[in-house]
């Protein structure tokens, strides 16, 4: 029925566009609506919102959702090409489910669907009962047909939403570039940062999708980066990932703000009493005094969510990523405990502008621990269980060269303290082939050099059991708050 890549990671159902398009698309369509229809959720003739990013392959795959829905006798509604956390504000404002069609930032041979519920984000319960639905479903005479343009409404009162957020003028007097890309959102931003009256100056669009991951950074783009903000006298320069739910913020030195400080800055401007955030998030969140409580999950949007329900005050939620997670009533603004990226992306514009300081200024403020991350590519699942068995197994001789290990989280994947307060974390993707590692220091050389002792050291336990052709992604790799 599907093809072997398709699996549900951190963030929906992700695989190769091959495996994912056609009778996988309409299947795991038809098997969410019949979940739903057996918890009395959803009844015959209701509603399913269906959005997309601007991947080539996204039309198909949502023509195929919006069949799927029509077949099982819905009425789906085409959100056209949209931020998966504007599909959400709908889904939420309306009370039905919604699929967004994305693979975030994940490269243009693979792509993904994003279930939601009336409530909000799918979690693990409901990816189980999806799973458990799909044997019983059979989409083979269901008719797929293209799509035509979107009904835009959904767009527009996600726009208005943040248009009022700052207040009038509010970032006049900032020039702030937008690295559009191939973001979902390269059009709204620009629109957006204009009506608070910033100059927003249009940088690097491309007719061609572009895997931008706001976690891991590639050379070309912090070339250009540096190029702009010098050229051009940037304030900042701003950008998401594919579908808008992760932010990317450059200072205007052309230095990359990592997602998790991104995070905290968010929260600063916010208020809040409570951040919710992974593991992997930098530990300077705590050392800032920021804010009363931090709860600290696994990597993933369905954990972050699941911890912040529990929390009371104003609850923000964030991930390394940099995507923030609304889950209470703030500045004004509704609850939306989805990944956004427009919130954090002028929440920190605001907290410029309200201290009157350089984004860089912000950033230097923050206690100094420095974090860098990368990964290693085409690393099957069972080959980092064999490194994360080898450290369980004898952590002190793996690390015998940089100290004693003083502490070891496995919240998600394996987090090694050692004696000097340095931090390597291991984690394998929940969304691709890949052994991600994150590192912190006390300066950002330190992380770096961490972080290249890191990668080096796994990826020869990793040659030890067979031959895999590995490549390091997501450089510059330089340290960063």
């Amino acid at each position: 029925m599907t093809g072997n890549s398709l699996k549900f990671g951190t963030s929906g159902l992700r695989g190769l566009v091959t495996d994912l398009v056609g009778a996988a698309s309409v299947n795991y369509t038809l098997a969410f609506v019949a979940y739903l229809k057996g918890k009395g959720e959803l009844a015959e003739g209701g509603t399913l919102l269906v959005g997309r990013d601007l991947r080539d392959s996204s039309p198909a795959i949502a023509g195929a959702v919006v069949a799927a829905a029509r077949h099982a006798g819905l009425n789906p509604v085409d959100c056209g090409e949209l931020p998966t956390p504007a599909l959400a504000l709908e889904s939420q404002r309306l009370g039905v489910p919604a699929v967004m069609v994305t693979g975030s930032h994940i490269p243009a041979d693979r792509n993904g669907l994003k279930f939601y519920v009336a409530a909000g984000e799918i979690d693990k319960v409901d990816e189980a009962g999806i799973l458990d639905a799909l044997p019983h479903v059979d989409g083979a005479a269901v008719e797929v047909k293209p799509l035509a343009s979107g009904e835009s409404s959904a767009l527009a009162r996600y726009e208005r939403r943040y248009e009022g957020f700052l207040g009038q003028n509010a970032l006049a007097g900032l020039r702030i570039g937008v690295f559009q890309h191939s973001s979902v959102a390269r059009d709204l931003l620009v629109r957006v940062l204009h009506a608070l009256g910033a100059d927003a100056v249009e940088l690097g669009r491309s007719d061609i999708f572009v895997p931008v991951d706001t976690e891991a950074i590639s050379l070309d783009n912090t070339r250009r980066a540096g190029v702009w903000t010098a050229d051009l006298v940037l304030d900042a320069i701003v950008s998401t990932d594919g579908d808008a739910d992760r932010p990317l913020i450059i200072d205007q030195c052309g230095n990359f703000v990592r997602g998790d400080i991104v995070g905290l800055l968010t929260a600063r401007f916010l208020g809040a009493d409570v951040v919710v955030t992974p593991v992997t998030s930098n530990s300077a969140i705590e050392a800032s005094g920021a804010v009363a409580r931090v709860i600290r999950t696994r990597v993933g949007s369905p954990y972050v969510i699941a911890a912040m329900r529990d929390a009371e005050g104003v609850v923000v939620g964030f991930e390394a990523n940099g995507g923030v997670l609304l889950g209470s009533e703030a500045r004004g603004l509704s609850p939306l405990p989805t990944r956004d990226a427009l919130l954090p992306i002028l929440a920190v514009l605001g907290l410029m502008r309200a201290e009157g300081k350089s984004m860089s200024e912000l950033v230097a403020e923050l206690p100094p621990r420095f974090g860098s991350s990368d990964r290693l590519e085409q690393v099957p699942p069972d080959r980092a269980a064999i490194l994360m068995e080898q450290l369980r197994r004898d952590a002190a001789a793996y690390f015998a060269e940089l100290g004693e290990v003083l502490e070891v989280s496995d919240v998600d994947g394996l987090r090694f303290t050692l004696a000097n307060s340095e931090v390597i974390h291991y984690r394998a993707s929940g969304n691709a082939p890949e052994l991600r590692c994150y590192t912190e220091a006390a300066t950002p050389e330190r992380a770096e050099a961490l972080l290249e002792w890191g990668l080096d050291a796994a990826e020869r336990v990793i040659r030890q059991y067979g031959s895999t052709e590995l490549s390091l992604r997501g450089l510059p790799r330089e340290s960063h708050h």
